[in-house]
């Protein structure tokens, strides 16, 4: 395999044991390198491309410098969508990490049918789309569950929830805990506070820590490393919410335009989705591309330079 390779470059030294093992390291991951080449790198240089045209599929791009962004910034739904993001994503991923966290925790604990326990709560994750269409009767306003027990309660009819723009963003992000909560997150904790040395809670009980002290002085800096990463990811998870609002607001589901009544539900992925191909403005899609990447890349960046001053790492200098 090395000999024709060798013969191709012209070497006419022999390769050292290294340099062999780099070549053959170089024909291994060869497919992979291809892949990320064609299906990742050649449509992000395709995009910055067309983010600078005016494209509608139909006719070739054709060249109009800055305008996209320049439309973009005056677009009164590409900043709709960036408050209903953002608005979803504040509340919700806080939620979602202290939710996930508490219920690992619980099922560290020994008690009875915990696997069965672990399983069952996992169950959410694995359909998100058809536990979606389940909590569109959950909210539907005359005849739903939901609205049935708080008239039951004697609260009254109860909201129009997916149906009204005060009530359409809280719905969703009911919604998604429902599945957040005992998913990845929470198994991703249930490794990590498995990982804790026992002995570290032990000279705590000798040393007569409560509860809430081994929480806070062992529990949380053993784990944060994993709290930051839980909440980097679900950060971009939250900022890339779409399928759900999709499902559960669009025109094709509702009597509404996609994005929900008054835009309520209408996230910025939504928005780019609903300017490529329902509008087929592929060029303004593709600027709407990159400004999201500029976005996630920012606020990755700043939750990184944050966690410097609460994650603990073992072995480093406190």
């Amino acid at each position: 395999m090395i000999a024709p390779i060798k013969q191709r470059l012209g070497l006419s030294t022999p390769l050292t044991l290294s340099q062999r093992e780099a070549v053959q390291g170089l024909i291994y991951i060869s497919p992979w390198i291809i892949g990320f080449l064609v299906f990742t790198v050649g449509p992000m240089i395709a995009s910055a491309y067309l983010s600078l045209t005016d494209y509608n599929i139909v006719t070739p791009p054709r060249y109009a410098g800055l305008s996209n962004y320049e439309y973009m910034f005056g677009d009164r739904l590409f900043w709709k969508s960036i408050e209903n993001t953002l608005y979803y994503t504040v509340i919700f991923v806080p939620i979602a990490i202290v939710g996930s966290l508490a219920l690992a925790m619980l099922l560290n604990q020994r008690i009875a049918g915990r696997v069965a326990l672990r399983t069952l709560y996992f169950l959410p994750s694995v359909t998100p789309v058809v536990a979606a269409f389940l909590w569109l009767w959950i909210f539907q306003p005359q005849i739903g569950l939901m609205n049935s027990i708080i008239s039951a309660l004697g609260f009254g009819d109860g909201p129009l929830w997916l149906g009204h723009p005060g009530s359409s963003k809280p719905a969703l992000i009911i919604i998604s805990l429902w599945g957040a909560v005992g998913g990845n997150t929470m198994l991703i904790f249930l490794a990590a506070l498995q990982g804790i040395p026992k002995e570290l809670y032990e000279s705590a009980d000798i040393d007569g820590a409560g509860g809430v002290g081994k929480f806070r002085y062992i529990t949380v800096p053993s784990i944060s490393p994993v709290i930051l990463f839980n909440t980097v990811l679900g950060v971009i998870g939250a900022l890339q919410m779409f399928t759900l609002a999709y499902v559960a607001s669009s025109g094709r589901q509702q009597q509404f335009s996609p994005g929900g009544p008054l835009n309520s539900t209408l996230f910025y992925v939504l928005h780019l989705y609903n300017s490529a191909f329902d509008f087929w403005e592929m060029g303004y899609a593709s600027a709407l591309a990159w400004v999201f990447f500029v976005i996630v890349l920012a606020i990755t960046a700043f939750q990184l330079w944050m966690s410097r001053r609460w994650v603990y790492y073992e072995g480093e200098d406190s």
